[in-house]
């Protein structure tokens, strides 16, 4: 089983992203912050992360260039509800940028390509 890490610092927008992505088949861990993502990603073999930009303290942009380090392989899709974020080129490390929307298909749609299932 596939298994995805959302890093959102809206705890029910992440409840509902797990919900929606468990039952596509993945197992989904939750982390709330960029700190937990970076600790989840390290103590996890995962194999895709969904990542937000805006958050307190760690930001989206860190966590990717944290994550990038030592994870050059593993995608990342960027899922930020500011679609400004697209033209800075510090989002380029990322193989995707998906706007939020109440709407996942997108975001599953992306995840299925880079995953190729």
């Amino acid at each position: 089983m596939r298994s995805i890490l959302v890093v959102d610092d809206e705890v029910e927008l992440g409840k509902l992203y797990q919900h929606e992505l468990e039952e596509e088949g993945f197992n989904v861990l939750i982390a709330k912050d960029g700190y937990e993502a970076i600790h989840l990603a390290r103590a996890n073999d995962i194999d895709l992360m969904v990542l937000d930009i805006k958050m307190e303290g760690m930001d989206g942009l860190e966590v990717l260039n944290e994550f990038r380090m030592k994870n050059a392989d593993t995608p990342v899709i960027l899922n930020s509800a500011y679609s400004t974020y697209k033209d800075d080129f510090s989002t380029w490390l990322a193989d995707a940028y998906v706007v939020k929307s109440g709407n996942l298909d997108e975001l599953k749609s992306r995840i299925r390509e880079l995953l190729r299932v």
